[in-house]
């Protein structure tokens, strides 16, 4: 009688360890090695864990800057994605994902920019964004699907994160964007050695263990928002939004907190008090940088506009050239 073969049951994304197939140790690599210095954490006084979870913290900074011309790197090609219509789409799962959604959802009420601009792919979806969907980030078949779905294209910039280098998601969606000819970042925290990256630009914060072993929710975390937040708002600021260190492409018609921060904006760009500023951001029809330009070119709106409009929605261009015209 012929036997039957017995076929893998699907794992749907779950890596399960078979006698001749055991699980991967990831204890090798930097994010999940055990820090010497907490290691008594649960025995310390709340006083003392502090310090030394604080004192842990304060190294970020530093690790960042060491990536910093990789950063830089990102924020080219990003500002450039987006002067050619293209955009900057995030990639990660758990907590590198939600990062990313969050950095994408805060762009449109910051810089007024088109929602479509920064995008963030979570593994497992938007449930993901509230709660652990279990195996999601080893499914590589999403990660492409998810890719295809987007349309990516050369104009896109696609950025993978995942802290400890190994998420399976971001590796395939990464290959699928490759594929189509998009510029693709990785970032993770720990060194290449441990985990290589087909990318373009490998962005590597070595923030080293953490102060709980193996929860990349903390130090790597922290380091993943400061360089989101750095590719996002110098991003920007290539691009035009921003005069000086101020807002003035914010959308005031969002809410009341808007309107009250534009308005300000309008007063320290242009020395008016806030009276006389918040009815000129209504007379710019809640433009703040049309209205900027408005006061100190002392322009019409249509020819304040069709100004910035000239000149890439930038300010200080605007500026220069109504000054010498």
């Amino acid at each position: 009688m012929k036997r039957r073969t017995k076929h893998p049951q699907p794992t749907h994304g779950h890596a399960q360890p078979t006698r001749d197939h055991p699980q991967p140790t990831r204890g090798r690599l930097l994010t999940e090695q055990r820090n010497p210095v907490t290691k008594d954490l649960d025995a310390l006084p709340p006083g003392r864990a502090f310090d030394l979870m604080n004192a842990e913290d304060a190294t970020i900074p530093a690790a960042v800057a060491r990536a910093k011309r990789p950063i830089l790197q990102a924020v080219k090609e990003v500002s450039t994605a987006w002067q050619n219509g293209g955009r900057l789409i995030y990639v990660g799962a758990g907590t590198s994902g939600r990062l990313g959604v969050i950095d994408a959802a805060e762009c449109p009420p910051t810089f007024r920019s088109d929602p479509k601009m920064v995008r963030g792919v979570i593994a497992g979806g938007k449930k993901a964004l509230w709660r652990s969907v279990e195996g999601a980030e080893d499914d590589p078949s999403a990660a492409r699907s998810a890719m295809v779905e987007l349309d990516i294209c050369p104009r896109d910039v696609v950025m993978g994160i995942a802290t400890g280098g190994t998420t399976p998601y971001v590796h395939a969606a990464l290959a699928e964007a490759r594929k189509r000819r998009a510029t693709t970042i990785f970032f993770a925290c720990v060194p290449k050695s441990q985990v290589k990256a087909a990318c373009d630009i490998d962005i590597r914060v070595l923030t080293g263990p953490e102060t709980l072993t193996g929860s990349t929710r903390l130090k790597a975390g922290t380091a993943t928002k400061l360089v989101l937040n750095m590719i996002t708002t110098l991003g920007m600021v290539r691009i035009g939004k921003t005069y000086g260190n101020l807002m003035v492409d914010l959308n005031t018609y969002a809410c009341r907190k808007l309107v009250d921060r534009g308005t300000r904006v309008i007063a320290a760009a242009t020395g008016l008090p806030r009276p006389e500023a918040e009815q000129l951001l209504h007379t710019a029809r809640g433009r703040a940088k049309t209205a900027i330009v408005m006061h100190l070119l002392d322009l019409p709106r249509r020819e304040a506009s069709a100004l910035l409009d000239t000149h890439g929605g930038r300010v200080r261009d605007a500026m220069r050239a109504g000054r010498r015209g």
